[in-house]
């Protein structure tokens, strides 16, 4: 639950059954332009981001201090069309993911065709400095724990190389961090994964 909506919150959507749906491209690309439009269009503030196999990890914030809005209309947005990509694009998943999702809509009467999403988001709110870091480390090293590159900032779908290299697929509000600077001109053992 979300107490005061105009804080930053660190959020984790996970996709029903922990099916590995962003195992495709297409799906993740379209989580980055529902993110990109969310921050042209919608007040969303971007500090960091992650797309995994089966969740994503954002922390973020609401201009208009409407973040419950912001996050469900993002869900509802890129559930409906990753479930029209899964039904009209080739999928050779799409019988079993679909029945994945259909069976999920048994339990809540809230979706009545498909689920993509679990309910709820686990949200966080980030209290400090210190703690938000904490947050963009989890997040950033989260690939590399996982075995899928070797350094954080390699991994495409992750805001890991716009704090590393000022780039990345979507601008991000980068948060300050001296470790990080320090980071960009030598190497430290705990942020060599960077």
């Amino acid at each position: 639950m979300i107490r005061d909506q105009e804080k930053i919150h660190f959020i984790t959507a996970t996709v029903v059954d922990w099916i590995d749906a962003f195992t495709r491209k297409s799906y993740k690309d379209l989580v980055i332009d529902c993110l990109a439009f969310c921050i042209k269009n919608k007040g969303m503030l971007l500090y960091g981001y992650v797309i995994m196999s089966n969740h994503i990890h954002l922390i973020i914030q609401s201009k208009d201090g409407k973040l419950s809005d912001l996050i469900r209309d993002f869900k509802k947005f890129t559930a409906k069309s990753i479930l029209d990509k899964i039904e009209n694009e080739p999928e050779s998943r799409r019988e079993w993911m679909l029945e994945r999702f259909k069976k999920a809509t048994e339990t809540h009467n809230r979706n009545t065709n498909y689920q993509f999403w679990q309910y709820g988001n686990h949200a966080e709110e980030i209290y400090s400095h210190k703690f938000m870091w904490s947050k963009l480390d989890y997040i950033h090293l989260n690939p590399v724990r996982a075995g899928i590159v070797e350094k954080a900032s390699y991994y495409r779908y992750s805001s890991a190389s716009n704090y590393v290299n000022n780039e990345g697929l979507i601008e991000v509000d980068a948060v300050d961090n001296p470790v990080i600077d320090v980071l960009k001109k030598s190497s430290i053992t705990k942020y060599n994964q960077y």
